[in-house]
C-alpha cells in the first residue's frame, strides 16, 4: 500500500474509487498566509469558482517546498526529472461543495516537468532558479524567475518552532491547509478537479523573514504586516486523473 493511504478518515469526501496515476513526495514546505479581502482575489479567480472566506477573510498563500519522486505509475523515478523544487501562490475556492485550491502561478525549474504541467494539467507554470539550503532547522528558500520574466522574486529564512500539531476541524490552520483537490481551466475553457491524497498535514508553527511582496505583485495583490507561517517536513502524495467539470456555457444550459 501507498503510504500516503496510511490514513484517509481525515478526508472531507472519501478517496476516489478509481485508481491514483501519479505519485510525489513534497519535502520541506513553508506555509506563508497572508489575510486578504475576497474582493481583492475574485477577479483573479474564475467565476466558476467561489472565493472562500474564514470568519470573513480570504487568504493567499505562497508555499516553497521540494518534491522527490515524481513520476507516473508504475514507472521508476527519472533522474534530472522526478526531483525539484516548487514556488506556488494559491487561493482557496469551492465548487460543488468541494473545497479545494486555484493556483495563481506555480515557480519550478524543471523545464519537463513545466511543460507538462501545463499541457496535461493546465496549470499556470512558470521558470525560475530556485535553491533549497538547510542548517539544522534552519531552512533557506531562494527563487527568481527567468530573465524575461525577472518580476517575481522571492525568498525566506525561517525555523519550525513548536513540536508537531496537526490541524484541528474547524481552525483556521484546518481551513488553509488540509484540501484534497485543485481546479484548473484548458486553453479551450474547459474546467477539471483534480483530486489528491495524503495524510493529515504535519503541521508546526514557524518563524523568520518572507520576503513575497514582489512575487504576490506580480498578481495584483499587496499584503501587510508578517504572514501566519507553518512547516510541513513530509508527505507522500498520489493524484489521480483530471475530472471534467464542464464549461460555463455549458453550465448555464443546465
Amino acid at each position: 500500500m501507498h503510504p500516503a493511504f496510511a490514513e484517509t478518515d481525515h478526508r472531507p469526501w472519501p478517496v476516489p474509487t478509481g485508481p491514483w496515476t501519479w505519485r510525489q513526495v513534497w519535502h520541506d514546505l513553508l506555509f506563508a498566509h497572508w489575510p486578504v479581502s475576497a474582493a481583492v482575489l475574485r477577479p483573479l479567480v474564475p467565476r466558476e469558482l467561489t472565493v472562500q472566506e474564514f470568519s470573513g477573510v480570504s487568504w493567499v498563500a505562497v508555499i516553497p517546498f521540494h518534491m522527490t519522486g515524481v513520476m507516473r505509475r508504475p514507472w521508476p523515478d527519472l533522474p534530472g526529472v522526478s526531483a525539484f523544487p516548487e514556488l506556488n501562490v494559491r487561493v482557496y475556492v469551492e465548487r460543488d461543495g468541494k473545497p479545494g485550491i486555484w493556483f495563481l502561478s506555480l515557480d519550478a525549474t524543471n523545464r519537463l516537468a513545466i511543460w507538462a504541467a501545463r499541457r496535461w494539467w493546465h496549470l499556470p507554470y512558470v521558470r525560475a532558479r530556485m535553491s533549497h539550503q538547510q542548517t539544522g532547522e534552519r531552512h533557506r528558500y531562494r527563487s527568481e524567475r527567468a530573465p524575461r520574466k525577472a518580476r517575481g522574486r522571492f525568498s525566506a529564512d525561517f525555523t519550525p518552532i513548536a513540536p508537531l500539531a496537526p490541524a484541528r476541524p474547524g481552525t483556521l490552520e484546518h481551513f488553509l491547509v488540509e484540501r484534497y483537490c485543485l481546479y484548473a481551466r484548458a486553453p479551450n475553457g474547459v474546467f477539471f478537479r483534480g483530486e489528491v491524497h495524503h495524510v493529515p498535514w504535519p503541521l508546526q508553527p514557524a518563524a523568520g523573514a518572507v520576503d513575497a511582496g514582489q512575487l504576490l505583485a506580480v498578481h495584483g495583490i499587496q499584503v501587510s504586516g508578517p504572514p501566519l507561517l507553518h512547516f510541513a517536513k513530509r508527505v507522500d502524495v498520489v493524484l489521480w486523473p483530471l475530472e471534467r467539470l464542464g464549461r460555463l456555457d455549458e453550465d448555464r444550459k443546465l
